[in-house]
């Protein structure tokens, strides 16, 4: 878990809500997982779900995330097998369910210099994002301790299963 990648970017811009990772209007009528998941970002990007592989990045902007608390949208990405979402900053709601469903958000103050279709690598433990297309890395905020272990354990469940426990007691 403390790599991650490589993978393609996936690249959007400020204030993708929750609606544009998941619009409401299948929340609320679709429980299969596998059929939600088929309309993720598509206000945005209609064929998003269809072009994604396993292990691409979502890179965005300032506030990713903002919204309604939907655990649905940060589930619908990790489905799909988004590696984690690099942004550089995030709404708090956001983050906490990405954690929560094992989800890695990565902080990064130079998103913007990562264009779609850059290759990328992650190293957690490390503190940066390496852009294999342009032969760059970027410093990201690491996370503390306790949240890459929810993270190496697939989620806070998961970590709780595992260890009888949360990671903080």
């Amino acid at each position: 878990m403390e790599m991650l990648g490589p993978g393609r970017a996936w690249k959007f811009g400020d204030d993708i809500n929750t609606d544009y990772i998941i619009a409401g209007k299948y929340k609320l009528s679709i429980t299969d997982i596998n059929e939600l998941s088929k309309h993720a970002m598509e206000t945005i990007m209609p064929d998003f779900s269809r072009r994604v592989r396993k292990g691409d990045f979502i890179v965005a902007g300032r506030n990713f995330g903002c919204g309604s608390s939907r655990e649905q949208a940060p589930l619908v990405l990790k489905h799909l097998g988004i590696s984690a979402v690099i942004a550089r900053s995030f709404a708090r709601i956001f983050y906490r369910n990405a954690i929560n469903i094992g989800l890695p958000v990565i902080e990064c103050a130079e998103s913007d210099r990562i264009m779609q279709g850059d290759v990328l690598e992650v190293d957690m433990e490390g503190g940066y994002v390496k852009n294999l297309s342009r032969k760059e890395a970027y410093k990201i905020r690491p996370l503390p301790p306790e949240l890459r272990e929810i993270l190496r354990n697939g989620g806070l469940v998961n970590y709780v299963k595992a260890h009888g426990r949360l990671p903080w007691q």
